[in-house]
Order: C-alpha cells, then sequence, then structure tokens
C-alpha cells in the first residue's frame, strides 16, 4: 500500500485529497498544526502528524515510512505575520527536505496554472522559487497548476447575496474553475505517472459575466452587475501600495490580477460551476 504524507490537509484541497485518498485505498497521513479541526471537518486520516511547516524542528520525523508528498502549503489568507517566503517557499522546503531525509519517492506540489504570467506577484516568486528548488531536489516529482477553485468563486455568491456583483471591464474575461473533488482525483492520479508539470482547470470555459448571471441565478435573484474600467485596478493597487501592508495589498494584489486577465487551462473533471453554486446557495457545499 502506498503512503501518502497530505501537507494542508485541512485546507479546501486537503480536505478533498483526503477524502479521495481514502476512497482509493491508499494509507494517510495528516500533517496538521490544528488536529482538532481535522476531526471536526471529518477528514479522513490513518495517522495525524502534529506539526506546523514554517517550525523545521516540529516536521522531525513526519516523513518517516512514507512513500509520497502532497503539499498544498501556501498563503491563502495573510495571518499570524507571515509572508509569503515564510509559508510558500520556506515551509515547503522544510518539508521537502524531511522528505529527503525520509526517503520519500515523489513530492508533489500544487502551484498555479499561468505563473509566467504572475511573475511581478510576490506570492508566485515565493512559489515558483520552491518549484525550481524542487527540480533540482533529486527527487521525483510532478507540480500540478490549478488555475482556480471552485471555492474561489463564492466571492460571486457573496456579492450577489449583496444584490450586485462587480466585473472588471466587459466581463468578458474568462476562466476555466476546477471543484476541489475533482483536482483531487487527478492529483490521485498523477502519483503513479511520470509527468512532471500538469496545468489543469475544469470542465467549463466561462467569462465572468456568466459565473455572475450563475450566482444569481443560484439565489433565484435578478442580476445586477456592474462593469469597471480596468484602469481602475492600476489605481486601486497603487493606493493599496502606498497606504497598506504587504498583508492586505499582497492577498489583493494577487485578487485583482487574476481578475482582469483570461485563466484558463487544459479542461479536466465533470463537476460543474452552476451545481456548485446551487449547493452552496442551499448550503450543502
Amino acid at each position: 500500500m502506498t503512503r501518502v504524507l497530505v501537507a494542508g490537509a485541512t485546507g479546501y484541497l486537503g480536505s478533498h485529497l483526503c477524502r479521495e485518498l481514502k476512497k482509493q485505498h491508499y494509507f494517510i497521513r495528516a500533517l496538521a498544526r490544528n488536529t482538532k479541526k481535522l476531526q471536526q471537518l471529518h477528514i479522513p486520516a490513518d495517522e495525524v502528524f502534529k506539526g506546523e511547516a514554517t517550525g523545521p524542528a516540529t516536521l522531525s520525523g513526519c516523513c518517516a515510512g512514507i512513500d509520497v508528498v502532497i503539499s498544498t502549503l501556501g498563503i491563502t489568507r495573510q495571518k499570524d505575520g507571515l509572508t509569503y517566503m515564510d509559508v510558500d517557499y520556506q515551509a515547503n522546503m522544510n518539508l521537502l527536505r524531511e522528505a529527503q531525509q525520509g526517503g520519500v519517492k515523489k513530492f508533489v506540489f500544487i502551484f498555479i496554472a499561468n505563473a509566467e504570467r504572475l511573475q511581478h506577484l510576490k506570492m508566485i516568486r515565493a512559489k515558483q522559487k520552491f518549484a525550481t528548488a524542487l527540480k533540482s531536489s533529486g527527487l521525483d516529482y510532478c507540480i500540478i497548476q490549478p488555475n482556480g477553485f471552485f471555492a474561489d468563486m463564492r466571492e460571486f455568491l457573496t456579492m450577489a447575496e449583496k444584490g450586485r456583483i462587480y466585473l472588471f471591464g466587459k466581463g468578458n474575461f474568462r476562466i476555466n474553475p476546477i471543484h476541489g473533488a475533482d483536482l483531487a482525483e487527478a492529483c490521485i492520479s498523477a502519483l503513479e505517472k511520470n509527468e512532471k508539470e500538469i496545468a489543469i482547470g475544469g470542465p467549463q470555459i466561462l467569462t465572468h459575466r456568466e459565473i455572475a448571471e450563475m450566482a444569481f441565478a443560484a439565489l433565484n435573484k435578478k442580476a445586477a452587475i456592474t462593469c469597471i474600467p480596468v484602469w481602475v485596478k492600476t489605481i486601486a493597487l497603487g493606493l493599496l501600495h502606498t497606504f497598506t501592508s504587504v498583508k492586505i495589498y499582497g492577498p489583493v494584489e494577487f485578487l485583482l490580477t487574476v481578475l482582469t486577465m483570461d485563466m484558463l487551462a487544459p479542461p479536466y473533471g465533470s463537476r460543474t460551476l452552476d451545481e456548485f453554486f446551487r449547493e452552496a446557495a442551499a448550503g450543502d457545499a
């Protein structure tokens, strides 16, 4: 039986990974700093290793007897005073060193699609630095590059609940986000393959306007959409950069950047965003 360590097991993708690994009869060791959260979320694991990836001493032995590491580590919302370099780069480096010492055979890292167009973002630079280190580590590896999660699209529902959705340009920027369960299936499929880098998105290519209309439809509300000129983004980022800390600026910079470009990747999976929105509106997602 292949033994897998999942880092970031309590996160959106990590939880889906654990459930799919269990479904496919893999041995799961979940790495988490909050073991109670694992229980609260009913995340399946054969073993739980309590550790903080930014504290290398707490990781000692986490990879002992493990065949494959899957890391979903990364900052989604900055907190605890940590930077992207602390988490997206250094925490993954700490885990990589443990994997090397523990005799791990393969390391799977969750990155992002279209990274070559996002190199000016601090988050992407930190992730790219780790991806480069992973490639030269001597371990077999696979870098999975999703272009956006269904969970990220919840913001459209949140705006729709408030009565109006704001889009950049004419709302024609496109994305094909992927459900966490579909992405988990693809990640686990990659464990037995030789592909080194896999860009992946969901089955539907949608404009932001189409996503907004789906969100209103899921709530049985009349669509109310306001379009904002793209140049407003540049002014907003300039003000944020001047008057806020990187804790606020970093996530907003990433969000505004990906909302003003096409974020497309090869399609995969069967779960659709309109179905996800309906489930979320009903409180089932």
